[in-house]
């Protein structure tokens, strides 16, 4: 080897050894940038002289399959933490079986009251109590319904906001196609790039879990695992009307309430046929059409039985079979066509209200009595207590096939409630562990600041010996001249 060859190798050197130093530093200050890819120098033999180095290019290190596994389990995530947020909340609207304030206890204090007044039927005191005691019983119930249409409210609001992050999110994604190519082709590093288009990728997983299948020019196209293209070549655009402020009748079926569009084509959103899967988009989809939705009907289950047991004929003798009885749908007998939401509609007869105007004796003489009668007599009072504890079949069998008195079947729904937030406790336990072991092995292929600086201070003694090398080139060349 001559001296001009050995100059050349080291100088080949020295640029491989800074751009290497390069490299690892910017894998040490991006070790915790999301999205991030870990970068290794690509060196090749000096084509030209046939010896040294030359950097060929920044490696982007990236396991796709690993990649996925670990998007699988974010979209799972997210699409568990939502309907376990949903259950939770939904719990808390009935109550828990030690919350003071739940159905069961409310229901338990207008039975209490009957029975008390039954004792002393003169007492005006024990009469208002068992009103006060039926009001907080219907107020608990109505505010149970409203809590659940405000739960279903916010998943219809939320849906439109996804849908907007959504489209915007996939046109970001389709510009950085088309910038990564012409990067590329103009001789610039497009690793930044491509870690910012995973971030994006991530972001539209976590509300539509989605699949990555690599193209040419280093673009790529991605599908829902339901089936839709969200990206080929342009990205799909979705369309859903906000509604904002739902009731219980509304429904994507009767067309009260907006359904999911891509390209102008409706889309399935909901069973074992849905082309959006995971995520939290169908998380919420779930919550407004179907979880909302059963919810409702065991609210009003409860409410019905209510209102119902107190229609009975010939339970009080002075009403007629057109007469409300002592619980009303908002004032009026009991529809069994009337559109959902009876919940939220139940009232306390406004007959025996004193701040409605009514009287409280007439729990004792009858609603329709025209007089307030014998003030010792508790006959009606005893029979409205009896009938709470009758056990009787429950419209719609949503809570079992067998007979049923009022406490039991109250506590059957907050029993249902319990049970489902429970279970979707579980399951988000289960998401999150998941999560976080597929999050930690793909770290474990990212970047290693350890090992990382292993290779910095490699890098600094092939620095070292290649600067060595040009100094000793040097001083043979002075010594050369002064010969």
């Amino acid at each position: 080897m001559n001296m001009s060859t050995a100059l050349n190798n080291a100088i080949g050197g020295l640029t491989a050894a800074s751009r290497g130093a390069s490299v690892v530093s910017e894998n040490i200050a991006n070790a915790l940038t999301p999205g991030y890819a870990r970068r290794s120098l690509e060196l090749a033999t000096n084509t030209i002289s046939g010896h040294g180095v030359r950097s060929v290019g920044v490696v982007r290190h990236h396991d796709p399959v690993l990649t996925a596994n670990r998007r699988t389990a974010d979209a799972d995530l997210a699409h568990q933490a939502k309907i376990s947020d949903f259950h939770t909340r939904l719990e808390s609207l009935v109550g828990g079986a030690d919350d003071p304030t739940s159905l069961a206890v409310r229901l338990a204090e207008f039975d209490s009251s009957l029975i008390t007044a039954a004792s002393l039927p003169d007492s005006s005191e024990r009469l208002d109590q068992v009103v006060r005691t039926g009001n907080d019983l219907v107020h608990g119930l109505n505010a149970a319904s409203e809590g659940l249409r405000q739960l279903r409210s916010d998943a219809d609001r939320t849906i439109g906001k996804n849908v907007d992050t959504l489209n915007q999110t996939l046109q970001d994604i389709e510009k950085l196609n088309a910038k990564i190519p012409a990067v590329k082709h103009a001789g610039a590093e497009i690793g930044a790039l491509l870690d910012q288009r995973q971030v994006l990728i991530d972001q539209v997983n976590t509300l539509i879990s989605v699949n990555v299948v690599p193209r040419a020019n280093d673009q790529v196209s991605i599908y829902s695992h339901g089936g839709l293209i969200l990206l080929e070549g342009t990205a799909a655009e979705f369309s859903f009307t906000t509604t904002g402020d739902t009731k219980p009748h509304m429904t994507a079926a009767n067309g009260l309430l907006s359904g999911l569009t891509m390209n102008g084509n409706p889309v399935r959103t909901l069973g074992d046929s849905a082309q959006i899967r995971g995520g939290s988009l169908a998380a919420q989809f779930h919550i407004r059409d179907e979880l909302s939705a059963e919810a409702q009907t065991n609210l009003d289950t409860v409410a019905r039985d209510l209102i119902e047991r107190f229609e009975v004929p010939g339970l009080d003798p002075t009403v007629t079979a057109t007469d409300p009885g002592l619980f009303t749908d908002a004032g009026n007998r009991l529809d069994p066509a009337a559109p959902d939401g009876l919940a939220s509609r139940i009232s306390l007869n406004a007959i025996v209200g004193p701040d409605a105007g009514g009287q409280s004796w007439r729990l004792r003489t009858g609603l329709a009595a025209a007089t307030a009668g014998d003030p010792g007599d508790a006959t009606q009072l005893r029979a409205f207590g009896a009938t709470l504890n009758e056990a009787r079949p429950i419209p719609g069998s949503i809570f079992g096939s067998g007979d049923m008195r009022a406490a039991d079947l109250t506590e059957a729904l907050l029993s249902k409630f319990g049970a489902k937030a429970h279970a979707a406790s579980q399951r988000l336990v289960f998401a999150n562990s998941n999560q976080l072991e597929m999050t930690r092995i793909e770290a474990e292929q990212g970047v290693d600041t350890d090992q990382e600086l292993q290779r910095l201070m490699q890098v600094e003694q092939i620095y070292a010996a290649n600067a060595r090398l040009i100094s000793v080139v040097d001083e043979l060349m002075d010594t050369l001249l002064r010969l």
